[in-house]
């Protein structure tokens, strides 16, 4: 890659809510020169891209157009958001058995046309998905990531940053495991410009003890049901940690992001996709951070990590 838009070709598979709206913030964003929306509905994907082209006046060059799964061919990187969205009530892991149907029909043939590309699932349950597709696709561990917790995370860090009053890019927190109920709020490394919490706790004016945190961490996992609630879907934040994803693979920027990969290995974790902080760069997932967690959060994400676990072996992809 060379960091320009010049030869970027960037496939959508999936042009409902998330699909569409990554792919109008990918438009926006001038990353990719060639965008391809594929969906069950072809004529969805259609009116989707007649639609984000009269945006491009708006933005960057751009090629903007439909096709079916053979349109794949050639594309840098993949994102799947196909399949049934969380509906009122509904967990992620709710989804998983028709998701994993969907994607039983879909994985194999992408990866047979775009065997070089970076794989990238958004569809719910995110993580027992991506194991499914890592396991359905072949393909080496390194490009096969889900968005994982980069949403929970970001979330998390627009709540610290409102709660201390500074802007969000300043606040530096995690949220690991799932993406889901079982996900893990990493308090013992947050801080906010390196500064730790518990001494900004302890030096400020503002509340910050058990309660607040609590509180904190309930809003952050239960803001896409309240959001689903209102507006019945979820769609803004996650199409822009999607660019960012994407962004940190076509110009190999080695950034750190929440995503859900394979895991080998920390803290006796192995044969499961979750998430921890993770070096993104043009070959995909470089090498994951292992955080320094708690004894309280490390047992949490083993819980995590078995909810994961027997979620997928119900739907076979254990």
């Amino acid at each position: 890659m060379t960091g320009t838009n010049d030869t970027v070709r960037v496939a959508v598979v999936g042009a409902g809510h998330v699909g569409a709206t990554f792919a109008f913030a990918l438009v926006l964003s001038g990353l990719a020169s060639d965008i391809v929306l594929v969906d069950a509905d072809m004529a969805r994907a259609e009116g989707e891209a007649m639609d984000l082209d009269h945006a491009i006046p708006y933005g960057r060059p751009a090629r903007v157009h439909a096709g079916g799964l053979d349109a794949c061919a050639g594309a840098d990187v993949v994102v799947l958001t196909a399949g049934a969205g969380q509906r009122p009530g509904e967990t992620r892991l709710d989804l998983a058995a028709k998701n994993a149907a969907i994607f039983r029909g879909l994985v194999p043939e992408i990866a047979r046309h775009a065997p070089d590309a970076v794989l990238v699932v958004a569809t719910n349950p995110v993580d027992i998905l991506t194991l499914g597709t890592l396991r359905m696709s072949g393909f080496p561990p390194a490009r096969v990531i889900g968005s994982g917790t980069i949403l929970d995370t970001a979330r998390l860090r627009f709540l610290l940053g409102r709660h201390f009053g500074v802007e969000a890019r300043s606040v530096h927190a995690h949220v690991v495991g799932e993406h889901g109920d079982s996900e893990v709020v990493v308090w013992s490394t947050a801080n906010i410009a390196g500064v730790p919490l518990d001494e900004l706790c302890r030096a400020g004016t503002l509340a910050c003890g058990p309660d607040e945190r609590a509180e904190i961490e309930r809003q952050t996992r239960v803001a896409a049901y309240e959001i689903i609630r209102r507006k019945g879907h979820t769609a803004y934040a996650i199409g822009a940690g999607l660019v960012r994803l994407v962004e940190a693979i076509v110009r190999d920027q080695k950034t750190v992001l929440s995503v859900s990969t394979l895991q080998e290995g920390p803290y006796g974790l192995s044969g499961v996709c979750l998430s921890f902080p993770t070096v993104i760069g043009r070959s995909g997932a470089e090498r994951v951070l292992p955080l320094p967690l708690s004894s309280d959060e490390q047992a949490a994400l083993l819980r995590s990590a078995e909810t994961i676990r027997e979620a997928g072996i119900a739907v076979g992809f254990a």
